[in-house]
């Protein structure tokens, strides 16, 4: 009996740009995943609150994600105003009938390596399995230097029909976009080209509602202030 291979990619998306989409098409490709779901944070313990709303930040998702077979955005954290941790998201995950073994959280090597700092660690090492894709100046050749704790749990692309037993860490090496949010949102507030950062119609909302520009209508007040330090959620900018 075939098992559902479903890749989760959690994140601010504040805009969500190239890296984010590359990392998840290398883990689509490299497991061979079923379904990718994109899921916009709420409300991100570890960073200051997005700039955009939560309108804008799931539109953007689902504009990027337009006519790819598989995909979609998912309003699970957008519809829980708690704090949105990983292991949280999870847990909702399996209270909707999937298994541990189905589940492929997606996020970048520079991410994962601050993996012992989340909530619930190293609980949350068995609710998914974790796929780490390359991201720039942070090759997952270096991860198991950086976590040797782990390296024992960690695999690399192809899986056999043991990877589908018990949580794993699945190395991933494929090169993704040099870029993040924070980057894009300064180009906006600058006036600068997003071209090449971002998906067209990512841009073209971005623009149409003037996000990320001074007093922009997407922005709130309240989005200036910095949040308290706290675990990280997805970790990907």
């Amino acid at each position: 009996m075939s098992i559902r291979r479903i890749g989760i990619l959690g994140g601010a998306f504040d805009p969500i740009h190239w890296g984010h989409l590359e990392a998840a098409f290398a883990a689509e490709s490299a497991l061979a995943l079923m379904r990718v779901l994109v899921v916009p944070s709420s409300m991100p313990p570890h960073r200051a609150q997005p700039h955009a709303s939560s309108f804008h930040r799931f539109a953007m998702v689902s504009l990027a994600l337009g006519g790819r077979a598989g995909w979609r955005a998912s309003d699970l954290e957008l519809r829980d105003e708690a704090q949105s941790y990983t292991s949280a998201t999870l847990q909702k995950f399996h209270e909707r009938g999937y298994k541990a073994s189905e589940l492929y959280f997606i996020l970048g090597s520079d991410a994962f390596a601050e993996i012992m700092s989340w909530m619930n660690y190293p609980a949350i090492l068995d609710l998914a399995h974790f796929a780490v894709v390359s991201r720039p100046g942070h090759p997952v050749e270096d991860v198991p230097h950086r976590l040797p704790q782990l390296a024992g749990r960690m695999v690399r692309p192809p899986l056999d029909a043991i990877s589908h037993i018990d949580p794993m860490i699945v190395l991933i090496d494929a090169p993704t976009a040099d870029v993040s949010s924070s980057a894009i949102r300064d180009r906006c507030a600058h006036g600068e080209s997003l071209a090449g950062l971002i998906p067209d119609p990512v841009r073209q909302h971005i623009e149409q509602h003037g996000l990320y520009a001074s007093h922009s209508p997407g922005r709130r007040v309240s989005d200036a202030q910095a949040a308290a330090p706290a675990a990280r959620l997805h970790g990907e900018d």
